[in-house]
């Protein structure tokens, strides 16, 4: 089953961020990264047209377990 991306997203899409993170580094495991490593990821991803100031722990904290589980399924 391919998941199909939107072509632009921002902070509040933490369910497509976090598959778009898993689809480019699909090796790590997410709660090994830092932060501040992966606002830099997300604001690199292609589509990605949010502020990057406009990021927040809380909302880091969501995207970061959002892309674990992404994780965590892909590895059963």
């Amino acid at each position: 089953m391919e998941l199909r991306m939107p072509p632009t997203f921002d902070w509040d899409a933490i369910e497509d961020i976090a598959i778009a993170l898993t689809d480019k580094h699909p090796d790590t495991d997410p709660l090994t990264v830092r932060f501040t490593d992966m606002h830099k990821w997300i604001i690199e991803l292609s589509g990605f047209t949010g502020d990057p100031g406009a990021s927040n722990e809380s909302k880091l904290e969501a995207i970061q377990m959002a892309w674990n589980e992404e994780f965590q399924d892909r590895q059963s």
